[in-house]
């Protein structure tokens, strides 16, 4: 028999519907949420009294999973030694280590729950390595998970797009890697970029031809938008921008944005693309152009990647830009990867300083983002684990978005020319409750597609974090009460009480199965693989997630009229 439980007495944030902010009960059953009947008997009744409910906070950009993040695992030995406290307290006979720059998949799990989320996916899988992906983060406990499959470098999709090949094609090759990847969407990386790195080109601005292909960042982009747009696939094109880190940057992102022409699509860790070349320096903010392209563009959604002060690794596919950052690397070691021309990789560790300029400003950019872009269901709070800083720092960085006098006091620790060059002194706004809910829940959840999660209807899957209010929202949001992942508590004031397996979300988008013809003839004269064992069934799936739920998430109807 399913136990029920009432969380009673709490102030329930839940903004995907009406009535949020208000005390009412919240009813667990059968892993779902169901409403409680006044005075209906149930197994366990928790006080919430003085504390905020929320939905399991779901993370839509972290690399958790896959090829990159080990190999900044590896690059980095010292860092994961030095993130290990064997004198912790073990929680319930668990082992949860301290947490690593780029934590292994059970700290990783294990450090989400803490903090109350529930769910977290994967944004750069590639094809080649998909069952890798897939298996690293099935051995993540409690998260739901799910990747995007990277395209738009790979020497097919290049080849086909330069010889001229018919956008229904295309659009099929791409629903094939969808399939044979299992993956919940689809991402770019530099648009053209990591492939054109390869044919020694330093550079690929947005109107710039691929000097080997012949063709634009600009034509890659709308070509992949609109191809998600006719195959359904809820998520839109997941972008990393041309110019990544570059000065003088906000002209590709605006570029990029024409390219679309009003298709849907997510720029990620867009405080990386959100750069003037102004001032004594020649590095300043443009949050002011990029929220103002934002709130003027309905279709764009973003997440920020913050950079938070401290020790990192950036782990990229966009081996262009990561092989000019390598002189900066701290400490000075760094490399690259190449796998099956699908795509690249570069591993980079970097140290952000509080009084370098360049680190400060870029600190005050993000914020400056998540103030000025009007929709909080378009903006997602990330900090591009581990590339902008570790997910652990999510309660720090809430805190500065919804505590202005704090915000300043960090503000006034920074390189002196800072505050003078940035607008975040100025800016008096302070996130709420429920901008904080659907930046971290209910809006991830809307842009992939998830509709039982990242809320707390009645029927939706069961996952509750429960926060005890404090003045100080960094204590509050690091340590929740209760901790419910589908109806099992795991986690009780910080320490792990059960470690579930997590479901794969994935979508199944229609294809013309024809497109398999073309496919295994260029697999045979170009792939290590063999064509055969590309695609991955349920069956496999099933056994890379350690036989966790599988989740398919349905496509959009009437797609391929796009």
């Amino acid at each position: 028999m399913s136990r029920t439980v009432r969380l009673t007495g709490g102030l329930v944030i839940d903004p995907a519907h009406p009535g949020s902010g208000q005390v009412r009960d919240v009813g667990i059953r059968a892993g779902r949420i169901v409403a409680l009947q006044p005075g209906e008997p149930v197994h366990e009744t928790l006080d919430c009294t003085g504390c905020v409910v929320m939905a399991g906070g779901i993370d839509l950009h972290t690399h958790i999973g896959g090829g990159k993040v080990n190999l900044a695992r590896l690059l980095l030995p010292e860092l994961q030694r030095e993130g290990m406290n064997p004198l912790a307290p073990i929680p319930e006979g668990l082992y949860d280590p301290c947490c690593p720059v780029t934590p292994g998949t059970v700290a990783t799990g294990l450090r989400y729950a803490q903090m109350g989320y529930t769910s977290a996916y994967e944004p750069a899988m590639v094809p080649a390595n998909a069952r890798h992906a897939h298996m690293e983060m099935g051995d993540t406990p409690i998260l739901d998970h799910g990747a995007y499959v990277m395209l738009g470098n790979d020497e097919l999709f290049l080849r086909m797009m330069a010889e001229g090949r018919s956008f229904e094609q295309i659009r099929d090759y791409m629903g094939w890697t969808i399939h044979a990847s299992k993956a919940l969407g689809v991402k770019v990386v530099n648009p053209g970029g990591i492939s054109a790195f390869k044919f020694n080109q330093r550079k690929l601005d947005v109107n710039e031809p691929h000097v080997h292909w012949g063709v634009t960042p600009r034509q890659i982009v709308h070509t992949l938008a609109r191809g998600l747009k006719s195959l359904g696939v809820p998520h839109p094109l997941h972008i990393h921008g041309s110019n990544l880190g570059v000065a003088g940057n906000i002209e590709s992102t605006l570029e990029t944005i024409a390219a679309l022409e009003g298709l849907p699509a997510h720029l990620t860790h867009i405080q990386f693309h959100a750069y003037g070349n102004e001032g004594p320096k020649k590095f300043s903010s443009a949050a002011l152009q990029l929220a103002e392209a934002v709130n003027a563009n309905p279709n764009i959604s973003i997440d920020v990647g913050q950079i938070m002060f401290g020790q990192t690794v950036t782990a990229s596919g966009d081996t262009m830009r990561q092989h000019a950052n390598a002189g900066i690397a701290n400490p000075r070691k760094w490399l690259g990867a190449d796998i099956e021309c699908d795509a690249g990789c570069g591993v980079v560790p970097f140290k952000y300083r509080e009084q370098s300029y360049v680190n400060a400003l870029q600190w005050a950019i993000g914020l400056e983002i998540f103030l000025l872009v009007n929709d909080p269901w378009r903006v997602v709070l990330t900090t591009d684990h581990p590339n902008g800083g570790a997910f652990t720092s999510y309660p720090h960085l809430i805190r500065l978005l919804m505590d202005k006098p704090f915000r300043d006091e960090q503000l006034a620790r920074l390189h002196p020319d800072v505050a003078a060059q940035s607008a975040l002194k100025d800016i008096t706004r302070e996130l709420t409750l429920d901008e904080i809910a659907i930046m971290t829940r209910a809006g991830p959840a809307r842009l992939l597609g998830l509709q039982s999660q990242g809320h707390l209807g009645v029927g939706a899957e069961a996952d509750v974090a429960v926060y005890r209010v404090q003045p100080d929202r960094e204590a509050m949001f690091t340590t929740p009460e209760w901790v419910y992942k589908r109806g099992e508590l795991v986690c009780r004031a910080g320490r792990i009480t059960a470690t579930p397996v997590g479901g794969t979300h994935f979508v199944e988008p229609e294809y013309d199965r024809g497109i398999e013809k073309m496919l295994r003839a260029h697999f045979e004269h170009h792939s290590a693989i063999n064509f055969d064992h590309m695609a991955m069934t349920h069956d496999e799936l099933c056994a890379c997630s350690r036989c966790g739920p599988l989740l398919p998430v349905a496509c959009l109807p009437g797609a391929r009229d796009a």
